[in-house]
């Protein structure tokens, strides 16, 4: 009875995986649409490169500054508004 249980128990934990496996290479996409998807990214075009650039090196310069602070620059903005 036990053997039994063991045998069936591992029939279904690999039918399982097969059916995930399955199911994940229909989903994935082909050779020709991940090409497409990867010349159509965002990082491909220089221009749209440069200005993630820019504003990374901007968020970067006020993490330091607010960083090197003893300010709360949060409460600052809060009155502003």
């Amino acid at each position: 009875m036990s053997a039994m249980r063991t045998v069936l128990g591992s029939t279904g934990l690999v039918a399982v995986l097969g059916l995930g496996y399955g199911m994940w290479s229909i989903i994935t996409p082909g050779e020709e649409r991940r090409k497409e998807l990867i010349k159509n990214l965002p990082e491909s075009n220089p221009g749209r490169m440069e200005e993630t650039r820019k504003r990374n090196a901007l968020v970067m310069q006020a993490l330091k500054e607010a960083a090197e602070t003893d300010d709360n620059i949060a409460s600052g903005l809060r009155r502003s508004r």
